[in-house]
C-alpha cells in the first residue's frame, strides 16, 4: 500500500477502497453487499479515530485497511439482516406481530 491519507479521503466507492488497500475481493459479492460493507467500515473507522486520535498517517491507514478487511469478511459469514446496520433493520414495526411475541398458553 503506497497511498496517502489525502488520496484515501478522495475515495467514494467500495471497489476504490478495496483497490486502494490492495485487498482481493469478489466483484459480485461487493455488488450485493456494498452498502453494508461501507457502513460497517465507516463504523470501524469512527472507532479507530475515537480510540487512537494520535496515530500517524501510516498507522491510521494500516488500521483502516484491517477495518475494511474485517467489514468485508463480516458479510461472508453474516447477513445484513443479522448485522442490522441501517435504521430500517433496527426499528420495530408497529403494525407487525412477530410469532415469537405470541405466547402459547
Amino acid at each position: 500500500m503506497s497511498g496517502t491519507l489525502t488520496e484515501f479521503n478522495k475515495l467514494v466507492n467500495a471497489e476504490d477502497y478495496l483497490k486502494f488497500f490492495e485487498l482481493p475481493y469478489d466483484v459480485q459479492f461487493v455488488n450485493v453487499n456494498r452498502l453494508h460493507i461501507l457502513q460497517k467500515f465507516s463504523s470501524f473507522m469512527k472507532a479507530i479515530d475515537a480510540e487512537s486520535p494520535d496515530l500517524n498517517e501510516a498507522e491510521k491507514l494500516e488500521r483502516y485497511k484491517a477495518a475494511l478487511q474485517q467489514a468485508y469478511d463480516t458479510f461472508t459469514t453474516s447477513s445484513p439482516l443479522d448485522e442490522k446496520l441501517f435504521k430500517v433493520f433496527k426499528d420495530k414495526k408497529s403494525n407487525v406481530v412477530m410469532l415469537s411475541d405470541i405466547g402459547s398458553d
